[in-house]
């Protein structure tokens, strides 16, 4: 039997004229697709209290996604999408900077999945060593928030997350002090937004969230 010539090469060997397989990822419908069902999953899964802790105040309670391993995992899946789908695959953080306290649920976890270091973010005087602090507002006066001075490096990519966008008084200190360090802020990641408060408006760079919710009421504190 006549053996096969190089333009007709047998069948268990490759044709070195034809280009290599590419190994493609997710199309960004797949990716969209993925973050609409996580997105409706999380949100049927949240609780609310009328009247907690103030009379007039709708508590958007968020515990409930970290009770079950598979809602935990979808969570941290979601954010992921969420940040690769807004910033892109080259422009992930290199530092997640968390919200003291509920950002800290989430944020070492996300940090982890990305690639990233997480800081923490604390109220003033819980955060040992030279430190940087700002102010921000609250419904009955001022309050600081303080991050470590050595925590993020010049140049460093930032992304600022915390579980709930109300009034935004407290994520506008967090992203003042990522600049006091010469961190470059990519923006803030939330998992709640209270869309009638318009706390996004005191944000001096990108806002994305997972889930938006109450027309009127809600937590103000954040």
């Amino acid at each position: 039997m006549a053996d096969s010539t190089s333009s007709h090469p047998p069948r268990n060997r490759p044709d070195a004229t034809e280009a290599p397989q590419k190994r493609f990822s997710p199309s960004s419908a797949q990716t969209s697709s993925e973050l609409t069902e996580l997105r409706a999953r999380l949100h049927r899964s949240l609780r609310q209290f009328p009247d907690f802790p103030s009379p007039g105040i709708l508590f958007e309670d968020i515990l409930p996604l970290f009770a079950d391993a598979l809602l935990h995992r979808s969570l941290l899946r979601a954010l992921e999408l969420q940040v690769t789908d807004s910033f892109g695959q080259g422009q992930t953080p290199d530092v997640i900077v968390g919200l003291e306290a509920r950002g800290f649920l989430f944020g070492p976890s996300l940090a982890l999945k990305l690639g990233a270091g997480f800081v923490p973010v604390r109220k003033q005087g819980k955060l040992p060593g030279p430190t940087e602090t700002a102010s921000f507002k609250k419904e009955y006066g001022e309050d600081f928030f303080q991050i470590q001075s050595d925590a993020v490096k010049p140049g460093q990519r930032v992304l600022v997350v915390d579980d709930i966008i109300a009034t935004g008084g407290s994520a506008a200190a967090a992203g003042s002090l990522v600049k006091k360090l010469g961190g470059t802020l990519l923006g803030y990641i939330f998992i709640l937004e209270l869309d009638f408060l318009k706390g996004r408006d005191k944000l001096d760079a990108p806002v994305h969230t997972l889930l938006s919710s109450q027309e009127e009421g809600g937590d103000d504190t954040t």
